[in-house]
């Protein structure tokens, strides 16, 4: 793990999967606004910090709410199943796709869909990938908290759980707590939705399978999963399952598209097929596994594949 201060000078962007420790992390530092990480003109342009968090302060609710998690769950609305919205970005089976969370964000690399940092990626960032033909994802937390975004300050106390394994400044919420969730996780889509973004991917996913700190079952995920996916669909936005393997049957009706890493790895990428069966496109990235020992496998699977570096930098080797 790199200490802090390094992000404060390498305009990198912050990315984890806490499922699996060994995972290593690129962390974006608050000072990540000071550190000269402007954007840059040509084929490649520089992840810009200047934009914020969502506006807003915590809300009252927030600040004073001190219902038991089982009443806010009770109370809190049922999902709505997500609409089959016409004007909404309906990914592929087949197309392809880059992943890139850390450094100068790459224009040249010859995929159809980006997947980047929402926060650090500008709108005018985003109309620059739109106008060469890409579709392009944002990526946000959606069950942890991070210490070093912007809008840290409006979780309250009551939602944080447990640091993540190895990341620490990161801590699991309460997923339970909608009521309090939602106005954060709302102001995000809505930042996604107007940068332009077509697509969102929300990470950590699978609390319940980890120690949060709180006693979370897969009901309990299943529920925040498709109210996160539904949250996404009201704001435009086409909606990925980050992980998950496990529900990923009964959420695939929820969702457009999947985002996996290392189901090779871990001998679960079958149980993805559930995605390219609805004529959903599954995202995956190896990181140890060179291509030739995954893509026969996923290749048959039709997913689009490749290896990265555990930084997610701009590098890719794509299956053939």
């Amino acid at each position: 793990m790199w200490p802090r201060s390094l992000f404060a000078s390498t305009c990198l962007v912050g990315h984890h999967d806490a499922v699996r420790p060994l995972w290593i992390t690129i962390r974006l530092a608050l000072a990540l606004a000071t550190a000269g990480c402007g954007s840059a003109s040509g084929p490649s342009i520089a992840a810009d910090s200047a934009s914020t968090s969502p506006s807003g302060t915590p809300t009252a609710e927030a600040a004073s709410a001190t219902a038991s998690p089982s009443l806010a769950a009770a109370s809190a609305p049922a999902p709505a199943r997500a609409s089959a919205s016409t004007g909404r970005w309906k990914p592929r089976v087949g197309q392809t796709w880059q992943w890139q969370l850390s450094g100068r964000l790459d224009l040249t690399v010859p995929a159809e869909v980006y997947d980047v940092d929402l926060f650090t990626t500008t709108a005018a960032q985003v109309a620059a990938l739109h106008k060469a033909g890409r579709k392009v994802i944002c990526y946000l937390n959606a069950g942890a908290q991070e210490d070093f975004r912007a809008d840290s300050g409006r979780y309250p106390k009551s939602v944080l759980g447990k640091e993540l394994d190895g990341w620490p400044g990161e801590h699991w919420v309460d997923v339970r707590r909608w009521d309090l969730l939602s106005p954060i996780l709302t102001d995000r889509m809505k930042m996604c939705r107007d940068k332009g973004f077509d697509g969102v991917e929300p990470d950590n996913l699978e609390a319940y399978a980890n120690d949060s700190g709180f006693s979370l079952t897969a009901a309990d995920q299943l529920a925040f999963n498709r109210r996160v996916a539904d949250l996404a669909h009201r704001h435009g936005l086409a909606v990925g399952l980050k992980n998950d393997v496990d529900q990923a049957e009964q959420l695939q009706p929820s969702f457009d598209f999947a985002v996996n890493e290392e189901c090779a790895q871990y001998a679960e990428c079958a149980r993805l097929s559930v995605f390219i069966t609805a004529g959903k496109p599954v995202f995956h990235v190896e990181y140890d596994l060179s291509p030739a020992q995954f893509c026969p496998a996923t290749k048959k699977l039709r997913f689009a594949s490749m290896r990265k570096h555990l930084d997610l930098d701009a590098w890719r080797s794509v299956c053939p």
